[in-house]
């Protein structure tokens, strides 16, 4: 087979319409060997002639697109210097665009032997592993622009490409599961009608399913175990050969025609090889030192601050240009507008402490192509000092997990948490003012993928997880959920109707906070994992968002459409800045832009925030105090709005603030309403009776409305 020296750049196989080049990074390798396999598994081996600063390539002029390959790499196999080349695997690219075949529960994988891990197992895994295939680039994007939403107009919807479209009855079944059904209509309509800006998908880099999960007769649901940072999972797509490059970028093109971005959520923390006694696919075994932590005094060990067993090197530069190389690459070839960062921490891990001025971030900060892309962390690992809500530089934002624990406790009835609240939903500048953030740099969340649903929050008090084979030892044991007085379902009609009223709560109070609103898919229709809050191996109807709704989950839909759509149409929800003065604790506004109420009508004192049992308070939203210009410098300007929260468990009559504050108030939102709410009207110093653990949104319209004295509702006026 001829075979030219070709170039050491880009890494991986590249297809310029006549051939295809490749190129492979490994420093410690004495040989690097190309295997091309064809459609009977047989191999083909040929030498890369050329090494350029450790990346072995050459160029093959009639290999074309839908090639499969992979490479074994001949070199030292001596784990006590942190060494694991063994020729005998096939080895996956690490920057393989696209990938066949997934990994069998085999002895063949493994690089020693069962029954004595001191012995070499030197068994081809050829045919019981993953192999890269070469693709075709070209992809006609037609007129594809980036949506481009500000945070502060973004609304995002975390979903896993199966989970949200296995049960759709509108989607063909041949269909579901896919990028091209998260591209149907049926999926687009349900997020366009919720207000949905950015669809935030859970790991479709190809992943690995963990041999573990095989033996038990479970699978890798979520996808946090990658193994090819450039390829979309290959069983996300309807055909194979390379074509999942394909449906992905469809599936984006479509998106963005519904005005809707793509974040992904990746996972550079780790791989899915494991520690020392996982299988040899892909880094392992080209070189194992250079893209793995090791243990400085036992090399044959993993340094592991992800809990999965290994940890990339992140002060390796090549490990470095890999990430660098993928999240390129999925902007500019695949047109994906951000990222949320799996484990982010450890990304900044350069040697043992969590440094926010790591190497990463630096090239991060300064490429012209990320730093222009919405950038989220996930801001803890399982490490010392992993956990850094508010650590993060100023480019990024991050999921709050301190939102997420304050909103559960304030709601089910946790002391001592009125203060904390108030600075939660009004953007939590004690965590992000101190670095030059904004309020955009808190994604708000109250449920995500790991944890207990909206539904099971208020369901249950305890994790059941027995289907997942590990006697209740994994998942989150404290979940600061409540069960509304029953474990689990019930027919007691008074229970039933709390718990819809609780997610009603979480909900509104989730739209209507200062920051950026994050929710997990099926929350918005009661989904359920029959408290199960650690689904990761349940690929089945478990996990599966349920599409079969009932009355209760279509109006829950409803409202929660109805709130999103309120913050669209009002700014004053969504400000690009903190309110003036401090929000600790809920402290007074300087500009009377936000102001604190007892229900008394009175406003909050200092010693009011510490009060262990205060559960109630009003806020006041000034419209006409909005920070502006806008983005065309327009004065930005907007109704006033009252929230009016009770999270006690008795009614409560409020008097709302003096007739300072204007003409009479319209709810637009209760969630002590089973229903849509009949626009009813209050006297400006008048009384409105809460119901216990109930919300209420007030409107003050920025032109004052003709209401006849006496008119209760909207309705009564235009009779």
């Amino acid at each position: 087979m001829q075979i030219w020296p070709g170039t050491a750049y880009p890494l991986g196989a590249t297809y310029d319409g006549s051939g295809t080049n490749f190129t492979l990074f490994s420093e410690v390798a004495e040989r690097v060997e190309l295997c091309l396999v064809d459609d009977e598994g047989g191999e083909t081996r040929v030498d890369l002639p050329e090494v350029d600063g450790f990346v072995w390539h050459g160029y093959i002029p009639s290999i074309q697109p839908g090639q499969r390959y992979g490479y074994r790499v001949h070199g030292p196999y001596d784990p006590e210097n942190g060494h694991r080349c063994d020729p005998s695997k096939l080895l996956l690219d690490p920057y393989a665009k696209a990938v066949e075949g997934q990994v069998a529960n085999d002895q063949a994988l493994f690089s020693y032997d069962f029954s004595d891990p001191t012995q070499r197992n030197t068994e081809d895994s050829l045919g019981k592993t993953m192999l890269g295939i070469v693709i075709n680039p070209y992809f006609d994007w037609g007129h594809d622009r980036p949506p481009r939403h500000e945070y502060h107009d973004t609304v995002i919807y975390e979903a896993h490409v199966k989970g949200l479209t296995m049960t759709h009855p509108d989607i063909p079944e041949d269909v579901r599961g896919t990028y091209a059904a998260i591209a149907h209509p049926a999926i687009i309509e349900h997020l366009t009608a919720l207000g949905v800006t950015a669809i935030e998908l859970m790991p479709v880099h190809q992943f690995v399913q963990d041999t573990s999960l095989q033996a038990k007769g479970l699978s890798n649901y979520w996808g946090y175990n990658t193994i090819g940072f450039l390829a979309p999972h290959n069983a996300y797509a309807r055909s194979d050969r390379g074509e999942q490059v394909t449906e992905f970028k469809a599936m984006v093109k479509a998106l963005h025609e519904a005005n809707i971005e793509v974040i992904l959520d990746v996972v550079y923390n780790h791989t899915a090889e494991g520690n020392e006694l996982g299988p040899t696919i892909c880094f392992r075994g080209i070189d194992n030192a250079a893209y793995y932590r090791l243990v400085d005094d036992a090399k044959e060990h993993y340094y592991d601050t992800t809990g999965t067993g290994n940890s990339l090197l992140m002060r390796n530069p090549h490990v470095l240009q890999l990430i660098m190389d993928s999240l390129r690459y999925w902007v500019t070839e695949m047109h994906v507008d951000g990222f949320r960062f799996d484990l982010a921490a450890t990304l900044a891990r350069q040697f043992h402490e969590v440094d926010k001025l790591s190497a990463f971030f630096d090239l991060i900060q300064q490429d012209p192509v990320i730093s222009q892309v919405k950038l989220i962390a996930e801001p803890w690992d399982v490490g010392d000092g992993g956990y850094q809500v508010g650590g993060f530089p100023p480019l990024w934002t991050e999921w709050n997990g301190q939102y997420r624990d304050t909103v559960r406790d304030f709601w089910r009835g946790v002391p001592s948490t009125l203060g904390e609240f108030a600075s939660r939903i009004t953007g939590s500048s004690d965590l992000y003012e101190h670095s030059g953030r904004k309020p955009i740099a808190s994604i708000n969340f109250v449920t995500a993928h790991d944890g207990f649903t909206l539904r099971d929050l208020v369901s249950y008090n305890d994790k059941h997880n027995e289907a997942n084979g590990e006697d209740g030892r994994d998942g989150e044991s404290h979940n600061r959920s409540w069960n509304c007085g029953v474990e689990g379902p019930t027919d007691d009609p008074e229970v039933n109707a709390l718990r819809r009223r609780q997610q009603r709560n979480l909900l509104a109070t989730l739209l209507l906070s200062q920051g950026v609103p994050m929710i997990a898919h099926g929350d918005e229709m009661g989904r359920t994992q029959g408290g199960n809050n650690n689904v990761y191996c349940q690929d089945n109807e478990t996990a599966w968002v349920d599409w079969d709704l009932d009355d209760e989950q279509r109006d829950l839909y409803a409202f929660t459409a109805a709130v999103a759509r309120i913050r669209s149409e009002h700014p004053v929800f969504r400000r690009r800045r903190f309110f003036a003065g401090s929000a600790d604790h809920g402290g007074q506004s300087d500009n009377g832009d936000i102001e604190w109420f007892m229900p008394s009508g009175t406003p909050m004192e200092d010693g009011d925030w510490y009060d262990g049992d205060a559960r109630m308070v009003t806020v006041y939203l000034n419209g006409q105090a909005l920070p502006g210009p806008d983005s065309r410098g327009r004065r930005i300007t907007d109704d006033d709005f009252l929230l009016l929260f009770n999270a006690g468990s008795e009614d409560h009559t409020f008097q709302l603030p003096g007739k300072e504050f204007g003409h009479r108030w319209c709810v637009e939102i209760d969630t002590s309403a089973e229903g849509t709410v009949d626009d009813v009207w209050h006297d400006a110093d008048g009384k409105v009776l809460m119901q216990a653990r109930s919300l209420m949104l007030l409107r003050r319209p920025l032109e004052p409305p003709t209401v006849p004295a006496g008119a209760t509702s909207a309705a009564a006026l235009r009779a």
